[in-house]
């Protein structure tokens, strides 16, 4: 007589878990190939999700998702650790039913991204790992301090604009502001009251704190450009007409790895340098510049175009030409889209760039 099975196993079977991850808690769905299985709440930990699924579904293949967000990647890294097949989604990339998006709860989305991840409908983002994350966050942390400086200039000056404090004509002109000489003078302008002057006493030691922890984080960055990773790279980089060293850094941080975009297109859509398109039937439509993007990598770009036209006669000569027939602005964003090919060229060859004649 043939002994009775107490244990579970579920070999051979998937298990398809969908998480909205949350700050304190993360919503968790699991469904099997033909129902749901469970949903329920648990605290922000893999090894616990890991242990339930264990625990009550052993010997299954798991796979699990959830939308990329303000956790970054670390549950990624340890639920892939624990063997677990995982990917990490864009949220616009989500399919969403109409009543999904007027009832929107933590189920709802866990649920969501369960069922959309057992039919087969999710691509994954790309994973950098976690040396690359905290290389970026270095280059990042530099640019936010960056803006934050520039708030405070802003800032101060409005509060001089507010006591009627006028600047001196020799700091008014391009390049004379914000040296020590303006510095010094800041902190001996005379204000109506003790108030102000404490006031802006403040805001000037705010403002060289700032200058201090930027010049910090700029030897950072140089530094690290120096490292055998960024050093070979950053130089061809540097080949390409307004790219600099800070730009080169931020591009190969932001980038990673040239290898996962098959084409300069590809490239071009991931930082948002192609056209939104609406056509249907006969009717063919090109919008503006798409929507999706990365902020960061368009924003440099742009940024490097306006050196490039002035640096590379072929895209000097392409911006004239298309300044003729649209604005400078978005003529820039032509250029940018040339700059996006040569960047490729650099880095999928692992090579300098040479001026060409055209462009």
């Amino acid at each position: 007589m043939e002994a009775q099975r107490k244990a579970l196993s579920f070999k051979g079977q998937n298990i398809y878990i969908g998480i909205d991850v949350h700050l304190k808690s993360w919503s968790v769905t699991l469904m099997s190939e033909a129902t749901q299985l469970k949903r329920f709440s648990q605290s922000p930990d893999p090894d616990a999700l890991y242990a339930h699924l264990v625990r009550n579904y052993p010997e299954a293949e798991y796979h699990s998702v959830y939308e990329a967000g303000f956790c970054g990647f670390w549950i990624h890294y340890r639920l892939v650790g624990l063997g677990i097949h995982y990917i990490v989604v864009n949220p616009a990339d989500v399919p969403t039913t109409t009543s999904e998006k007027l009832r929107k709860t933590d189920a709802v989305g866990s649920a969501k991204l369960a069922r959309s991840l057992r039919a087969g409908e999710l691509k994954g983002i790309y994973v950098p790992g976690s040396e690359s994350l905290e290389t970026r966050s270095l280059i990042r942390l530099r640019d936010s301090i960056t803006k934050d400086q520039t708030r405070l200039k802003n800032r101060i000056k409005s509060h001089l604009r507010y006591l009627g404090i006028e600047i001196p004509e020799e700091f008014s002109g391009p390049g004379r502001c914000w040296n020590r000489r303006f510095v010094v003078w800041l902190k001996g302008a005379e204000t109506g009251t003790a108030y102000g002057r404490q006031t802006l006493d403040f805001l000037v030691r705010q403002y060289e704190a700032l200058r201090g922890q930027r010049l910090e984080m700029l030897r950072a960055v140089m530094a690290l450009s120096r490292t055998e990773r960024f050093e070979k790279p950053l130089e061809n980089l540097m080949t390409v007409p307004g790219i600099g060293q800070l730009t080169g850094m931020s591009l190969l941080s932001e980038i990673d790895d040239i290898r996962r975009f098959k084409s300069a297109d590809q490239l071009a859509a991931f930082i948002g340098m192609i056209p939104m398109c609406h056509s249907s039937g006969e009717r063919e439509g090109v919008g503006d510049i798409t929507v999706r993007r990365s902020a960061r990598l368009r924003s440099v770009l742009v940024e490097a175009s306006w050196v490039a036209v002035r640096q590379d006669p072929a895209l000097s000569m392409a911006y004239g030409n298309y300044c003729k027939r649209m604005a400078p602005g978005k003529a820039i964003i032509k250029i940018a889209r040339k700059l996006v090919n040569r960047i490729y060229f650099v880095m999928k060859r692992n090579q300098p760039y040479v001026k060409r004649v055209v462009a």
